[in-house]
C-alpha cells in the first residue's frame, strides 16, 4: 500500500488545493488519537489519507475502505499533502514518476457506481472473478470482439498489468472493476451473462465466509446467467472442490458437469507450475436451465432529519443493529470540525459492504452510497430511523 514514512503529521486549513489535489476537512477517531482521515478529491476520485502513529513509526497513506481505482491519484494526494502541510519525510514507497502511459490511455478501469448507474448494454456479458495475472480474460477478450468481459480483481499490480494489455492489445470489450465480487453480482441485470469464470479463488479454508463460491453467490449466478449460461469454478484445492461440489448439489435442482484435469486454451502462470508439480486440477460447471425474473430493486439512500445529538452519535461506536437478514455495525466514530462521521458495515451477513456516513447538518453516505441492494436498502431504513430518533 502506498505510504510517506512522516517525522510528525502536520494538519493544514481546510478546503485547501495543491497540484490538483484538493483537501476537503478532517476526520479525527473519536476514542484513539492515533488516526486521523484526511479528505482528497482527486479528477472525480474522492477518499481518504490516513495518517497513523504507533510505537515504530508515524505513517500518512491510502485509506484502505475509500480508495479509488486510480492509484496514481493516491500518490498524487500523497505527495500534494505532504508539500501543502511542509511534513518532512524519512522514507516513502510513493513513486515520483508520471502515470504509465498505457494507463494512462486507458478508459477501462470502472469504479462500482458506472455499473450501478447504467449497466453497459451488450449482446451477451462474461464475468471473470479474480483475474489475476490476466492471461485468461485477455485471451477470452481478444479472441471474442463481440461479446463484453468485465474482469473483477481486488490486486492492485494485477490490475495495471491488465489495464496495460488492454491498451497495447487496443482491446475495447474488456472493462475492470476493484469490487467485491459478491456485491457486485446483485446490480447485474437478469439474463445477460453467458459465462461466469472462478478460476483459482483463495481456498480460505481457515475463513470459509470469505469465499466467494457459497449459496448466495450461486442465486446469484443463476440469476443473471441467460439459459444455457454457466458458472465455471476451477481450482487446484480437493478441499474447495468437494465444499463446492457440496454447495451447489444442495440446491433443488441443479446441473453440473465435474472435470478432472482438464486442458484448456489457455492457462495462467500458476495452473502452468501447478501441472508441473503434478498437482490435480478440478473444474465444476454450474449449467444455467432457466430463465429468472428482472432484477426489481426499489428504494433511495437519502436521509430524513437528524434528531440525534452530537454526543448520542458518537457513543454507537461499538454497537451493533440487527435486523431480518442482516445488520449494521459501527466500527468506530469520528469528530469533524462541524459534525460526526461514523464507519459502519451494513447489509447481509455474509457479503456486507463498509463505508462511512458524514453526519453534519444533513446525513451523507462517504466516498458514495451503497451498492443498490435489498440487504443495503433494509439496513439504510434501520440507520435512518436511527438517526431520526
Amino acid at each position: 500500500m502506498p505510504h510517506l514514512h512522516i517525522e510528525e503529521f502536520k494538519s493544514i486549513d481546510f478546503p485547501q488545493s495543491q497540484d490538483g489535489v484538493t483537501f476537503n476537512f478532517m476526520a479525527k477517531n473519536a476514542n484513539h488519537d492515533d488516526e486521523i482521515l484526511i479528505s482528497a478529491s482527486v479528477e472525480q476520485d474522492e477518499f481518504f489519507l490516513l495518517a497513523k502513529e504507533d510505537e515504530k513509526s508515524k505513517l500518512l497513506k491510502s485509506d484502505k475502505l475509500s480508495r479509488p481505482a486510480s492509484t496514481f491519484n493516491v500518490h498524487k494526494a500523497l505527495l500534494a499533502y505532504a508539500k501543502l502541510s511542509d511534513m518532512s519525510i524519512l522514507s516513502s514507497n510513493v513513486p515520483l514518476n508520471q502515470k504509465n502511459i498505457h494507463l494512462e490511455e486507458s478508459s477501462a478501469l470502472k469504479d462500482i457506481n458506472f455499473f450501478a448507474q447504467k449497466f453497459p448494454d451488450a449482446k451477451e456479458v462474461r464475468i471473470e472473478v479474480g483475474f489475476g495475472s490476466g492471461r485468461h480474460i485477455l485471451h477470452q477478450a481478444a479472441h471474442n470482439p463481440d461479446i463484453l468481459f468485465i474482469g473483477i480483481e481486488i490486486h492492485r499490480p494485477s490490475i495495471e498489468q491488465v489495464l496495460k494489455q488492454i491498451s497495447i492489445q487496443k482491446l475495447d470489450n474488456l472493462l475492470v472493476l476493484d469490487y467485491d465480487a459478491r456485491l457486485f453480482m446483485e446490480l447485474v441485470p437478469s439474463n445477460i451473462v453467458g459465462k461466469i469464470y472462478v478460476h483459482f479463488p483463495v481456498p480460505w479454508d481457515k475463513k470459509p465466509h470469505r469465499r466467494v463460491i457459497s449459496t448466495s453467490f450461486i442465486e446469484e449466478a443463476t440469476r443473471v446467467l441467460k439459459v444455457g449460461g454457466n458458472l465455471e469454478l476451477r481450482t487446484d484445492s480437493e478441499k474447495y472442490y468437494a465444499y463446492s461440489y457440496e454447495t451447489f448439489i444442495a440446491f433443488n435442482k441443479t446441473t453440473l458437469q465435474i472435470n478432472k484435469n482438464r486442458d484448456i486454451a489457455i492457462s495462467s502462470k500458476y495452473e502452468d507450475r501447478w501441472k508441473k508439480m503434478e498437482k490435480n486440477i478440478y473444474d465444476v460447471t454450474m449449467i444455467n436451465e432457466e430463465e429468472s425474473a428482472g432484477l426489481d430493486v426499489e428504494g433511495d439512500f437519502n436521509f430524513s432529519e437528524i434528531k440525534l445529538s452530537h454526543d448520542e452519535i458518537i457513543k454507537l461506536h461499538g454497537t451493533t443493529k440487527f435486523f431480518d437478514g442482516g445488520f449494521i455495525h459501527f466500527e468506530r466514530a469520528y469528530t469533524l470540525e462541524d459534525g460526526a462521521m461514523l464507519r459502519i458495515s451494513m447489509g447481509s451477513f455474509d457479503r456486507p459492504e463498509h463505508l462511512f456516513v458524514l453526519v453534519r447538518a444533513e446525513a451523507s453516505y462517504f466516498p458514495s452510497n451503497p451498492l443498490k441492494s435489498r440487504s443495503n436498502l433494509k439496513a439504510h431504513k434501520v440507520l435512518d430511523g436511527l438517526f431520526h430518533g
